[in-house]
């Protein structure tokens, strides 16, 4: 009996020990050995290896990681081929090309702007906002007016092809996005810089003829992006409405938090959701993670989501294991 006791009181100060030694919110570092891999930048989808490739020219010159993550997103933002963001995005049903995006950096500042018309680049506004306002989110026409104030040229974003799709589109006017096609609709990007800071970048034109004035997942602190320089980072894509009701990419951090590599924690955070449906035939939610110490993972609800990943060792296009 005695050492019994003698046992428990042994385990019990080993216990306090450990816990002195990883703080809440560090635990998930205790299971990394290693030197980290760094820098590194994650993004979205197929349009995410030429964004990633703007990222890495700062990343690879000791850039820090929220300059790498903007350069990084302007870039689909421009073309006018990748049809579910920026200029030469999808409309909604009133034919208005409609933006959102959000920043966050290492200290946690963050700047955001939703139902953006006429500005090509809605990160830089986005960051403009961080930076220059105390505010996190300016949205419709006070977003516009601060553009226009910070510098930001009006333009029209509807180019011939996405009026021309709209058009037909009108002809039956029914609201039934493609998977993987019209309803991925984002970019989402995460960076580990030299200097072992993380920043993260997200920017939409959003779901394919979704009503005037709909906002979903990627201009939301939390829900389409959430930064926590302690543990790491996380973006969504898919169905907006979805990952907000979760609060998606912070369930992803706060998951890593506890311990989890970045994949599992996206796998957790979908099955999340998953849980919550009552039919997920026609929904498509995807998560991509970086942790602190440059691990990385992705996952989603249906096969066809894909992630981009460029380190000093790869640059690739990497499918995402889905639940279904």
């Amino acid at each position: 009996m005695n050492s019994r006791r003698r046992f428990l009181k042994l385990s019990a100060l080993g216990t306090t020990a450990l816990s002195g030694l990883y703080p809440i919110g560090q635990a998930f570092a205790s299971s990394f050995k290693g030197k980290s891999n760094q820098p590194i930048v994650i993004s979205t989808w197929d349009h995410g290896m030429p964004a990633n490739d703007a990222a890495w020219q700062v990343l690879a010159a000791q850039g820090h990681a929220l300059d790498a993550v903007e350069a990084g997103v302007r870039i689909p933002e421009a073309d006018p081929k990748v049809r579910t963001v920026g200029y030469g995005g999808y409309p909604d049903r009133e034919g208005h090309v409609t933006l959102d995006a959000c920043i966050m950096d290492k200290e946690g500042n963050c700047g955001s702007v939703a139902f953006l018309e006429h500005i090509k680049h809605p990160i830089s506004v986005a960051r403009k906002v961080m930076e220059e306002t105390p505010h996190v989110m300016l949205v419709g026409e006070g977003a516009l007016q601060f553009a226009l104030a910070q510098g930001f040229e009006k333009e029209n974003l509807l180019t011939p092809e996405s009026e021309k799709d709209w058009q037909n589109w009108l002809k039956e006017s029914k609201y039934k996005p493609v998977i993987n096609i019209e309803n991925h609709d984002t970019i989402g990007m995460l960076a580990l810089d030299a200097h072992g800071n993380l920043a993260g970048a997200c920017t939409t034109s959003g779901a394919a003829y979704k009503m005037h004035g709909r906002v979903g997942d990627s201009p939301i602190i939390g829900a389409g992006l959430f930064v926590d320089n302690e543990v790491g980072g996380a973006t969504a894509t898919g169905l907006g409405e979805a990952v907000v009701r979760m609060v998606g990419s912070h369930l992803v951090v706060e998951l890593m938090r506890q311990g989890h590599a970045p994949e599992k924690a996206c796998r957790l955070a979908v099955e999340r959701i998953v849980s919550k449906q009552k039919n997920v035939k026609d929904l498509q939610v995807g998560f991509i993670a970086l942790n602190k110490q440059g691990e990385y993972g992705g996952y989603c609800i249906q096969k066809g989501f894909n992630y981009a990943v460029r380190d000093k060792r790869v640059n690739k296009l990497i499918d995402a294991k889905s639940s279904m």
